[in-house]
Order: structure tokens, then C-alpha cells, then sequence
């Protein structure tokens, strides 16, 4: 099913570098179990951008928000 991902991200440092607010969205076809996987592993994990993310070093807050595409 095609669902819509957006993270919105604050208070970042990336490459060293300070940054107040960062959005990104993005469309991807994924199954019911591919988002709850996703959705355990952004609730279970502190770390779970900055492992993720090259020069990410801090995040201050963040949320990821996943609904589904309406065709």
C-alpha cells in the first residue's frame, strides 16, 4: 500500500553544524508489516536517526508521521 512518511526533526546538528527545523516527506509502497516494523523501531530506539542519518549528531525533538495515500 502506498502510505505517505513525514519526519520532522529540531534542534539538529549536522556536519557540526546547528539547524532549527528540518520537514521531510516522502511516498513509499510498503506492506502492513513493513510499517509496523518501521513504527517499532522509531518508538523502541533513542538513536534511531542518528544511526541512520550521515553527519546527524543530535536531534533536540522529533515525530514521524505515517497515514496512508488516498487513491
Amino acid at each position: 500500500m502506498m502510505m505517505k512518511f513525514t519526519l520532522n526533526m529540531e534542534d539538529l546538528i549536522v556536519n557540526g553544524k546547528s539547524i532549527d527545523n528540518v520537514v521531510l516527506d516522502w511516498l513509499e509502497d510498503v506492506s502492513q508489516q513493513e510499517v509496523l516494523e518501521i513504527s517499532n523501531l522509531w518508538i523502541s530506539s533513542q538513536t534511531f536517526l542518528t544511526e541512520r542519518m550521515v553527519g546527524l549528531s543530535k536531534v533536540g525533538e522529533s515525530s514521524l508521521t505515517i497515514e496512508p495515500v488516498e487513491d
